[in-house]
Order: C-alpha cells, then sequence, then structure tokens
C-alpha cells in the first residue's frame, strides 16, 4: 500500500511513517521524535500493544514506525495520540510497508535509496541509532533485531558493489553553497551554529574549511557546546544567551532537538535592526523546525530550510540513479533470503512440539521394553515388540487423519504425506 492504512490486521512485521515524498515538512515535523522523548516513547508504543517488538526512526526526512507482531492500525493511533493529533490528520499521508515489503523497505532506507538525497550516508548511522535506543529500552526483539542488523549488510554491500553512494553532494555541504550564494566569501564573515548534534558538527566542519573570521556554537547545554568548539577552534555560548548575541552573525546554521521554534519572527526582526539592515543568510536543518517560517519575509534575511537545500544536492543525482537497479538487485535477493529466515522460525515452535512428543513416546516404549526385560522376556522378542510399537504410534495420527479427511482436504493431506515421507502416490 503506497498510502494510507486502511484496514488491515496484525502482521509479523510491518514498516508504518512520512517522509519527504508522502508528506510536506509541516506534517513531518508534527510527527517527529526527539531524542530527549524517544526512549519514553518506546516503552509506550509497546505498552499500547500497538506492537509486540518496536522501533523509531526519526530524521529530518522521515519519521518510522518498524514493529513486529502488532497493527498497523493501532500503531497509527498511538503515534498520533502521542503527538496530540487526530489519526485523520495524518493518515492520508502515512503509508505502511507489510512482510516482504517491510524488510525491502528497511534495506532501501539503509542503503540511502529512499533518502532525499539519493545515496546519502547519514541514514545508515540513524537506522543504526535507532536500533541502539530500541535494544537498550528492551522493544527491540529478535525480528526487529535481525531485520536491522541484515539492513546494515545489506547497505554495506549496496556501497561497495554500486555507485549509488558516489559524488553525494551533502546536506552540510549544500549550507556552505547556500552562504555563498548571498556572500561571496566567507573569510570576513562570522557563522553560529546552534545545537551540537552529529549534522551541526559536519555543516561545521565545511564552513571551517573557508576560513570565516569567526565561528560559535550555541548549545543548551554548555558543556556540549564547549567540546564541539574546542574540536573547530570556535567560541562558545548558551542558548539563553542568543537573543543578545545573534546580531554580530552573518549566517546561523541551526539544528536542534526543539519541540518548538527557538528563533522568531519578532526576535529577528530586532536583530536586523541592530544590524542596521546587513544581510544574515539563516538555514534551518531541524525537524521540527528550529526557525519560524515567517523570518524568510523579512527583507534582509535569507532562510533556507531543509527542502531547499534537498534542491541544491540534486546535482550529479542522475549518474547516481544508474546504479539503483544494480543496488535493487543486491536489495532483492537478500530480501527473499530474510523471508525465508522468518518462514523457518515460524516453524521452530511446532518443530519443537513434535520432537517433543516423539520422546514422550520414545521414553515410554523403552520404559515398557526395560520391564519386559527386567521380567526375563526373550531380547529379541522385546525388540520386535519396540519396534512395532513405535511404528504405531508414529504413524497412527497421519493414518487417522488421512482416512478422516474428505474431498480437497484429503488431497491435500495425501499430496503432503507422500512428500513428507517420500512416497509414491497411487491416486
Amino acid at each position: 500500500m503506497s498510502a494510507g492504512i486502511g484496514v488491515l490486521t496484525a502482521m509479523q512485521l510491518f514498516a508504518l511513517g512520512v517522509n519527504h515524498q508522502s508528506a510536506p515538512l509541516a506534517i513531518r515535523e508534527r510527527v517527529a521524535f526527539t531524542g530527549e522523548t524517544l526512549a519514553d516513547a518506546l516503552r509506550a508504543l509497546t505498552r499500547a500493544r500497538s506492537a509486540g517488538e518496536g522501533a523509531i526512526l526519526s530524521t529530518c526526512n522521515r519519521t518510522e514506525l518498524y514493529c513486529a507482531d502488532g497493527d498497523p492500525s493501532r500503531a497509527l493511533e498511538w503515534l498520533a495520540r502521542y503527538h496530540g493529533l487526530n489519526a485523520s490528520d495524518i493518515e492520508p499521508h502515512m503509508y505502511t510497508r507489510s512482510d516482504s515489503d517491510a524488510v525491502r523497505h528497511a534495506f532501501r532506507v539503509a542503503s540511502g535509496l529512499d533518502s532525499m538525497v539519493l545515496g546519502e550516508p547519514q541514514i545508515l548511522g540513524q537506522m543504526k541509532e535507532a536500533a541502539r535506543a530500541a535494544a537498550e529500552v528492551g522493544s527491540l526483539g529478535v525480528t526487529l533485531s535481525r531485520l536491522f542488523q541484515r539492513s546494515f549488510a545489506v547497505a554495506k554491500d549496496v556501497r561497495t558493489q554500486t555507485r549509488v553512494g558516489a559524488n553525494v553532494v551533502s546536506m552540510a555541504a549544500a549550507s556552505v553553497k547556500l552562504a555563498l550564494r548571498i556572500f561571496p566569501t566567507l573569510t570576513d564573515r562570522r557563522v553560529l551554529f546552534v545545537g551540537a548534534g552529529e549534522m551541526i558538527e559536519l555543516c561545521a566542519t565545511h564552513f571551517a574549511a573557508q576560513s570565516p573570521a569567526a565561528m560559535t556554537v550555541a548549545n543548551r547545554t554548555l558543556e556540549r557546546a564547549e567540546a564541539l568548539a574546542r574540536r573547530l577552534n570556535a567560541e562558545s555560548i548558551e542558548l539563553r544567551q542568543l537573543p543578545d548575541e545573534l546580531h554580530h552573525y552573518d549566517v546561523v546554521v541551526s539544528c536542534t532537538a526543539s519541540s518548538l521554534p527557538i528563533l522568531g519572527k519578532g526576535t529577528m526582526e530586532r536583530v536586523i535592526r541592530q544590524r542596521r539592515r546587513r544581510p544574515v543568510v539563516m538555514v534551518d536543518l531541524a525537524v521540527p523546525r528550529d526557525i519560524e517560517p515567517e523570518v524568510s519575509a523579512l527583507e534582509d534575511v535569507f532562510l533556507f530550510s531543509i527542502e531547499d537545500l534537498a534542491r541544491m544536492v540534486e546535482v550529479g543525482a542522475e549518474a547516481r540513479r544508474s546504479a539503483v537497479n544494480e543496488a535493487e538487485v543486491i536489495i532483492d535477493s537478500q530480501v527473499g533470503q530474510f523471508i525465508d529466515w522468518m518462514k523457518a522460525r515460524d516453524a521452530v515452535p511446532l518443530i519443537r512440539d513434535l520432537r517433543e512428543q516423539g520422546e514422550t513416546a520414545r521414553l515410554a516404549e523403552l520404559d515398557r521394553a526395560m520391564r519386559s526385560l527386567g521380567r526375563g522376556d526373550a531380547p529379541a522378542a522385546v525388540l520386535e515388540a519396540l519396534s512395532r510399537s513405535l511404528t504405531n504410534k508414529f504413524l497412527h495420527a497421519p493414518t487417522q487423519a488421512l482416512a478422516q479427511a474428505r474431498g480437497d482436504e484429503a488431497a491435500s493431506l495425501h499430496e503432503t504425506l507422500a512428500r513428507l515421507y517420500r512416497l509414491r502416490s497411487n491416486r
């Protein structure tokens, strides 16, 4: 099902979510999870009986629930309720993938085939973090653990055997290119990074290569800001200092885990007055957004969102698309192997019960034979009785079932027994 949830029953494995293809940024940011809330959300997901196992992948371009032994409809209701929404608000933008389609989806996501930037490598690290977070809270069971581990292995195969990841222009590099559209050079510009996560570190590395006049890291936790600033030979400030410090900077790159905007139109109006209308470039990489969209209406502010960057990184994508077919072949072969593993795992309880039943019968007959030998019965006669009794016990159930079956059931059972016991059917 490409969009919508519809009526679905409980299933062994499914992925449910939104991404840059199915939903605009305004919807994606409403269902995003932050690092601070992820652990509680995972516990709530499994407590709500939406799934026996669950993992949440939440990035700037997607929010997805990976679940085993659950119900997509209940998972959708939980997702909407968790974010204070009605399911009808987000259902038109949602997609669900079940069983083999869910496996293929996970493999494609890990390989960068489903990313806004085709072949980008960052998503693999984000999936590893999602698996780690689920494992820490105990919501990652055998099925999802296997799914993620195979996803990582498939992604490695795709990247080493195809050119899907060749010549990727990252979001971080695109941020610099956008700033250079407004300023001919950054050597005389001051750059502020809001946040201290992986994306900010990547951006800061690219900006540092341009030798800006100064760089500063602002973060809610000063220790994290200081740690990143030391690696960049930059300064650091606390997030609460932004209103007083913002007017000093020509470029602002923001990516925090805040659930609400941290920079609004009113703040930026005051900043522009303080800057005496000198232009400022603002790059918002956060989902939910860190900077209110209304800021873009200000004459001297050049605000770029994650979607603006996506359009820029399309450069060079055509060459990578030619390798997608090769990647899909690798993925398809691995999907089949994973489904075979799931089917084999489904058979484990039945195999265990069958063996336990056989062992019980064997022990009972062995005990009877030992008592006969203890009474002095002839060993040959005891062995004959033992073998005959075991044969009768093992064949009683299938023989009785075959004798009682009628119609299509009889034909199906006849074929199954002939295959199981490697018999020539005379029917």
